[in-house]
């Protein structure tokens, strides 16, 4: 690789164009869509099991729905956020530097030249977007469905007390920006997969399989050790947010580690790409 395509001219300005061609190109694929479809199906599938099942008895979150229809939006963030959105992200970030070598576009969108430094973080800034997008999609759905079949108005937490409806918007707010950071960190680790091969579905297939096996070993207590390393160990801690008074401490080791996540493996596919041999 000669000294031009280590560092192109312009390879560190992003370029408003640049970025939204690719977050537009994202958004048109029919799969991406199709899984925004799926996502949106979960919360509509919760609220009419918990309207046609629930008894005022249930507990936890399923009880509170009855009461007000915004917890449908909470519950559903709490059934996807292990799953169902790691396998929306990876398979985005599965396919981002290995589908354009897949397909042979690598090689001549680096020759325009784009930069490889701009060209990752182009793609890690569409990753975050869709990050944003997907855990968004589920909570705005959760809200509009929950709201039209159960009450509204006074929002009782988990911790018996109420507060408005707004301060439950902004609460779950708190909640979807944590998840976007959460899965942020394993596009980083996914983005990281996808320099090292040419093919798209081991990429994605590599990237999940990750991010269930971190889940597993979270689960076996004997590796309590590594456990808070694991990206997977502080996915659903945000049970103080819908508790009174809100306290984010629990977020906050979450979101370091995931910060270190994102830190360490986009500089290691930065490391990556920079020194591959670009040959498809």
């Amino acid at each position: 690789m000669s000294a031009r395509e280590r560092v192109a001219p312009g390879a560190f300005r992003l370029g408003s164009r640049f970025v939204a061609s690719e977050i537009g190109m994202l958004l048109r694929r029919r799969r991406n869509q199709l899984m925004l479809v799926t996502l949106s199906a979960i919360p509509v599938i919760i609220a009419i099991a918990v309207k046609l099942t629930t008894h005022n008895n249930a507990d936890g979150l399923i009880g509170s729905i009855a009461d007000n229809g915004i917890f449908v939006a909470f519950t559903a963030l709490v059934v996807v956020i292990p799953i169902f959105l790691p396998m929306a992200v990876s398979v985005v970030v599965g396919e981002s530097i290995a589908g354009e070598a897949g397909t042979g576009t690598l090689r001549y969108l680096l020759a325009v030249p784009v930069g490889r430094t701009r060209l990752l973080a182009v793609k890690l800034i569409a990753a975050a977007v869709w990050c944003l997008l997907t855990a968004l999609t589920v909570a705005v759905v959760g809200i509009v469905i929950g709201l039209a079949l159960f009450p509204k108005g006074k929002v009782t937490l988990l911790s018996g007390t109420q507060t408005s409806m707004a301060d439950g918007v902004w609460r779950l707010s708190i909640v979807v920006g944590y998840a976007t950071v959460m899965m942020l960190a394993i596009a980083a680790l996914g983005l990281f997969i996808s320099t090292l091969t040419e093919v798209p579905i081991a990429a994605m297939a590599a990237t999940l399989s990750l991010a269930i096996t971190m889940q597993v070993l979270d689960a076996v207590p004997q590796l309590h050790a590594i456990q808070p390393w694991l990206i997977s160990h502080y996915l659903l801690r945000f049970s103080d947010v819908l508790r009174d008074p809100l306290s984010l401490a629990g977020l906050q080791h979450g979101l370091w580690v995931a910060l270190g996540y994102v830190v360490v493996f986009a500089s290691a596919a930065w490391a990556r790409f920079t020194s591959k041999d670009v040959t498809s």
